[in-house]
């Protein structure tokens, strides 16, 4: 095993193009790294310049202590899983996670003892003589994983490997694969494009955009302090709500005003956040995670629960809870962060939208109890103390003069 270390590394391609720029990041030995982002943020770039499948513009990479810019993919001591499996079609199961051993001249003796010992592993081993087409998504994804294991390789590079299966299958694969890696303990680079792989799978998770790092922490940390507006709204499912509000003091009350509406935010916010002070009179763009949102009717009046009033526009009920979509007196934030999220996920209407709305759609996460139907004006309880406040100029997160969860 070894620790992986990126010290200021940058791409460009020969036409220019920039992907990935000054990215320092060090995964520690036996570490399960995520790197996530929209699509072209130069996650995959940044892996296979790793895996030595790209050139190094800038900076250095190292492997262990060793600098490997310039050392061949195959002395590189590493393993690659990749998206479309890789496999040979005429080779069996047991052929193709040897292939590799052999060319290396590995002993005929260990080849055995290490295809076995994987298979045993993944529960391969009623298939070692079936060629890849007679095999499920799911079978030769694990087949590949073996290819990978009996290398025993000093690192692991996952190029969003469980893109091709089904949802179901996704969700039993990411689990085996975080098992597997921990049983294995070696270091591991995964890249996904599913900020939900990123969070259940990462010990850490590193989030890039536009081929720049935004923030590197365990999940729960970027979950509760995004060091931005960008990664707050792209970590979380469903996403974070976001809309503008003023700040207002008075009296040593504080409130935010959301269009008609008003929100008092409790005093532990401003202990907790001590940034906002400067922001009285002033914008700010307010997230709210759905599940900080609720049905005001179960609600047992927690002191730390604001009201507002909404509109239910869709009522999505999902067995263990109900997913609602609310139309509230608020202007959407419509902010370049936002913009790019929005892309990302193809949502056209905040892309190309010239002059923000007075209305926001939020998305709350509601106990299956509740009784909303499409088309009433409910009550919302908000959880004020769960709110995220971030500087609609700059993006960043409104903590302290630190910022917290910095990259």
């Amino acid at each position: 095993m070894a620790e992986v270390s990126f010290e200021d590394v940058g791409k460009v391609y020969g036409d220019g193009t920039r992907a990935v720029t000054d990215l320092n990041l060090g995964i520690e030995d036996g570490e399960l790294m995520v790197l996530v982002g929209p699509s072209g943020c130069g996650k995959t770039t940044a892996l296979r310049m790793v895996a030595g499948l790209e050139d190094i513009s800038e900076g250095v990479v190292r492997i262990g202590d060793r600098v490997v810019n310039n050392v061949p993919s195959r002395n590189r001591d590493i393993a690659m899983v990749f998206q479309s499996y890789a496999l040979y079609p005429h080779l069996s199961v047991f052929q193709n996670m040897a292939f590799g051993l052999k060319v290396k001249k590995v002993a005929k003796g260990e080849i055995d003892r290490r295809v076995r010992d994987a298979a045993r592993i993944l529960g391969l081993e009623p298939f070692l003589e079936r060629k890849p087409r007679a095999l499920s998504g799911g079978q030769r994804q694990r087949v590949a994983m073996g290819r990978a294991i009996v290398r025993h390789p000093q690192v692991f590079l996952m190029d969003e490997p469980l893109s091709n299966l089904d949802a179901k299958l996704r969700v039993s694969m990411r689990a085996e694969i975080s098992r597997l890696q921990r049983d294995l303990d070696v270091t591991t680079i995964y890249v996904t494009h599913d900020q939900v792989e990123a969070m259940t799978m990462g010990d850490r998770v590193a989030v890039m955009r536009k081929g720049e790092l935004q923030q590197v922490a365990p999940p729960e940390e970027l979950y509760d302090h995004p060091v931005n507006l960008f990664v707050g709204g792209f970590i979380g499912s469903p996403a974070m709500n976001m809309v503008e509000a003023e700040l207002t003091k008075s009296n040593g009350d504080v409130q935010l005003r959301l269009g008609d509406q008003a929100l008092a935010l409790g005093p532990e916010t401003l202990g907790t956040r001590p940034a906002l002070a400067d922001y009285g009179g002033r914008t700010v763009v307010v997230g709210i995670r759905p599940e900080h949102l609720r049905d005001a009717s179960l609600d047992g009046g927690a002191p730390d629960y604001g009201r507002l009033r909404g509109n239910v526009e869709l009522r999505e009920g999902l067995g263990s809870e109900i997913v609602v979509h609310l139309s509230v007196n608020a202007r959407p934030a419509v902010t370049e962060d936002v913009r790019e999220l929005a892309a990302d996920i193809g949502d056209d209407r905040t892309v190309t939208e010239s002059e923000p709305a007075q209305e926001s759609t939020l998305v709350a996460r509601f106990d299956a109890a509740s009784e909303v139907k499409e088309g009433e004006r409910i009550e919302i309880a908000v959880d004020t103390s769960a709110l995220h406040f971030f500087d609609p100029e700059t993006g960043l997160g409104i903590y302290d003069e630190q910022q917290k969860g910095a990259a």
